[in-house]
């Protein structure tokens, strides 16, 4: 017998249960690594309405919340991103940047980087193929907030 007549043999109602399992269920998994002064999120599966969305948000916030600055969010095993994901993507970078900080895209699956472009995101984010040149350009980043903007055009330091 198959998991669902054995609900429905129990007296459960199949279709409501079934749902429920499926939303309580999510489908992304987040690895948290430390490289230098940037946090590395390793993404796999999907960031969609829903779980996933709000496990995405929770533990992006949370980094925001405890003062992490420079973020790269490794979307190489990334199979799916829905609206809800973009926009939690776009919703976390928008805070980041007002805190102080910065997020990075690394490893985009040719899917998600269709959908980047389709959607004109692609403009927003710095994207990187190799991690540790996305992570060197968090401190090339940081080393030009210490230049005068004059000095930047002369080619010389402060």
């Amino acid at each position: 017998m198959d998991s669902g007549n054995e609900l429905a043999a129990l007296g459960f109602p199949v279709q409501t249960v079934i749902k429920r399992k499926e939303f309580n269920m999510s489908k992304l998994k987040i690895v948290r690594r430390q490289n230098k002064n940037v946090c590395i999120l390793d993404l796999e599966g999907t960031i969609k309405i829903g779980d996933d969305s709000l496990l995405f948000r929770t533990n992006l916030r949370s980094l925001i919340r405890d003062g992490e600055k420079n973020i790269l969010l490794n979307l190489k095993d990334v199979t799916y991103i829905d609206s809800s994901g973009l926009g939690e993507l776009v919703s976390g970078f928008s805070s980041l940047q007002k805190n102080g900080g910065d997020m990075k895209l690394l490893n985009l699956t040719d899917r998600v980087s269709e959908l980047m472009m389709i959607t004109k995101l692609l403009t927003v984010f710095e994207i990187y193929d190799d991690e540790k040149t996305a992570i060197d350009s968090f401190e090339k980043a940081a080393d030009h907030e210490g230049l005068d903007e004059s000095a930047l055009v002369a080619g010389t330091d402060k």
